[in-house]
């Protein structure tokens, strides 16, 4: 009954293997609603306790970007937080050239146009 395909070489010239997890998404009652895969992804982000800064450290900090709005274009490490939910947040390490301090908008932008808010800055090195 089968004996002309039972030997037949499959040829996948026109369609890629599927890989095993998105297999096996398939067979996920939720796969189909949107944003459930991101939902999921969010949940397995490893979040940090935010550092709360010292007033001598906040002061380093100020005196650093004085420093830095005098120079033209200099290369900064800022070390910074970004908060995704209520008290959870995720440390990030940005090293650049600084653009322009825009105090009106109170935030550091960056040539490539990364814009970091002043108050999320934790430590910063030039």
């Amino acid at each position: 009954m089968y004996d002309d395909i039972i030997d037949y070489k499959f040829d996948l010239k026109f369609h890629n293997r599927m890989s095993l997890e998105d297999r096996c998404a398939i067979f996920m009652p939720f796969s189909a609603l949107t944003g459930y895969k991101e939902n999921i992804d969010e949940k397995n982000i490893i979040y940090d306790k935010k550092i709360e800064l010292s007033d001598e450290k906040k002061e380093i900090i100020n005196k650093r970007l004085l420093e830095i709005n005098k120079l033209k274009y200099p290369n900064v490490y800022i070390k910074y937080f970004i908060e995704y939910f209520k008290n959870n947040f995720k440390y990030i390490n940005k090293y650049g050239v600084v653009k322009k301090i825009d105090l009106y908008n109170n935030v550091i932008v960056f040539e490539d146009n990364t814009k970091i808010k002043i108050n999320n800055i934790v430590d910063i090195y030039f």
